[in-house]
């Protein structure tokens, strides 16, 4: 195995799995929302390691803040994570959107 690879080989999918659960439940569902969303789980590895490093900056609380508001928003990435919890964007409420909102009309917009 590679140099470069030999510091990953006791991470599995399992074991991240386990890790952000035993962090809290928003920040295990985002990263099996990471996960899942990927053709190969693989793929989602280093956001999902990521984003459970952090804890130890940020602590647990508010990392799992930070996962719900990522979940919410629709950001699956470790990058986005560490914004909001950088901005404290975990503290302002996301903003809410009605189903029925309608689209805007105005001329600058193509197809009006």
């Amino acid at each position: 195995m590679a140099s470069s690879h030999r510091r990953y080989a006791g991470w599995t999918i399992v074991r991240i799995r386990q890790d952000a659960a035993a962090i809290d439940p928003a920040t295990s569902a985002l990263c099996d929302l990471i996960l899942d969303e990927r053709s190969h789980l693989e793929q989602g590895f280093r956001a999902c390691l990521g984003i459970l490093r952090v804890a130890a900056s940020y602590g647990r609380e508010r990392l799992d803040a930070a996962a719900a508001r990522a979940s919410d928003i629709g950001a699956r990435t470790y990058g986005s994570v560490n914004s909001i919890l950088a901005n404290n964007f975990v503290r302002r409420p996301a903003p809410q959107r009605s189903a029925d909102d309608l689209p805007v009309q105005h001329s600058n917009i193509r197809g009006h």
